[in-house]
Formats: structure tokens, C-alpha cells, sequence
């Protein structure tokens, strides 16, 4: 088993062996026992390469801040405690969330919704993440495009990108590239603003709501660059 798939079973059994709230890697992997290679035990052989598994999916647990060292001098010794992160994962569902959201780069996200979207997803509040970076999409282009509060929504962005009038619209490409663009836009935004907007949207899952905070970055970065664009041309 690789790190990460030991992880999640060391921590259940760590929960299981603590002592006054602390435990120490030996007391929790006593359960894989070593013995002449009967029903249930591995061969003595394979000692060093348990240990090595264990001491590995330990670090894992511990790099990624779900068990940290207890308060000296306990912790010079060995022993930890449950972060709060790791008291917090009561079940496979729950590790495999938050094993999906560490996996998902922080930088990958625009500067501007990155510190927000990337905490509320590792919280697992997926709905709010995709909310906030939408709502950011929506408050970036109509800065960008100085047009009025008022302006909201899907019909915000077919203006701000219409392809012979809208101010951050880049009139040297082609006009079905320009009215794409306007579609992706207000698509975007139809599909994944509005409707938290007006009623509750529940995204079950982590992978999905990624994706779209990754659309919502995507999106932020081409308004950048026509703010860029129109402030080289005087605009």
C-alpha cells in the first residue's frame, strides 16, 4: 500500500489506541502483527519492510497536519495528538476529501480568490468555494469594463464582452472568437454564479467543485490580461 492508503487506516487506529489523548507509532501499529507467517500475521521476514511502510504512512499522516508532535516532553518522546484537522475526520469519505484538496495545488488559482477558495474547499464547503470565485469573476469584470453596478450577472458579461462594442473585447481577433468569448463568459456565469444566487446548490464532489474554481481562475486571468491590453492602448 503507498503512503496514503496506510494513512487513513494508522489514523483510525491511532483514535483507537490514545492514551490521556496522545499515542505513539509503535502502540498504534501493534495490530499488524509479525509471526511465523500464520492467518493473520506477516512473516517475521517482512519486518523491516512493515516498519518502513508504517514509518512512511506515519510521516504522511503527520507532513500532511493531520497528527502532530504532543507538548514536550511527551512529544521529544514520541508521542502526539490529534490536529484538529485530524480529529475532524470521522470516516473514509471525510479522509478522501481532504486527501483530494491537499492534492490540489493552491497556486494553481488566480491571487485574488486563491487564500479564500483554496480554505473553503479544504473545508470541504465546495459550494461556497465556487460561489466566491464566481462572485470574484463578476466583481473583476465590471471594474474591468467601468460599467455600472446595475450591470449583473449573464448580461454583464455579454456586455463587457460584446464583440463589436464591449470594452474588454480584443477587436484584432476574429468576431466568432469575440462572441465565444462573450459566451464563455456569461455561460460561466449562468452556470455557475447564478444559480447559488438564488436557490442552494449542494456539490457533492470535491474533484468537480476544483474544476470549476479552475474555470473561475481561468476566466480572472483573460480579464487581467484585457485590463493589460487596455491600458497599453490608452483606455
Amino acid at each position: 500500500m503507498a503512503p496514503e492508503e496506510l494513512a487513513p487506516i494508522l489514523l483510525r487506529l491511532a483514535k483507537q489506541n490514545q492514551q490521556n489523548g496522545m499515542f505513539l507509532l509503535s502502540s498504534t501499529t501493534q495490530t499488524f502483527a509479525l509471526g511465523p507467517n500464520t492467518a493473520g500475521q506477516y512473516p517475521r521476514t517482512s519486518q523491516n519492510d512493515v516498519d518502513i511502510a508504517m514509518a512512511e504512512a506515519w510521516n504522511w499522516l503527520q507532513v500532511n497536519g493531520l497528527i502532530v508532535p504532543a507538548s514536550d516532553p511527551n512529544g521529544r518522546n514520541g508521542w502526539c495528538v490529534l490536529s484538529r484537522r485530524g480529529a475532524a475526520i470521522s470516516s473514509d469519505a471525510d479522509f478522501r476529501t481532504y486527501k483530494e484538496t491537499i492534492s490540489f495545488p493552491k497556486s494553481l488559482l488566480h491571487p485574488s480568490i486563491a487564500d479564500k477558495v483554496w480554505l473553503s474547499l479544504s473545508r470541504g464547503d465546495r459550494d461556497e468555494a465556487v460561489f466566491a470565485a464566481f462572485k470574484s469573476v463578476e466583481v473583476a469584470v465590471r471594474e474591468a469594463s467601468a460599467l455600472a453596478p446595475t450591470d449583473v450577472g449573464t448580461d454583464l458579461m455579454r456586455k463587457a464582452f460584446d464583440a463589436n462594442h464591449g470594452p474588454l473585447t480584443d477587436m484584432s481577433h476574429p468576431k466568432a472568437e469575440r462572441e465565444a468569448l462573450a459566451h464563455l463568459f456569461a455561460g460561466a456565469i449562468g452556470s455557475y454564479k447564478n444559480p447559488h444566487s438564488h436557490r442552494t446548490v449542494t456539490i457533492a464532489d470535491s474533484r468537480e467543485a476544483q474544476e470549476m474554481v479552475m474555470l473561475a481562475s481561468h476566466l480572472l486571468r483573460i480579464v487581467d490580461a484585457r485590463k493589460s491590453m487596455n491600458r497599453a492602448n490608452g483606455c
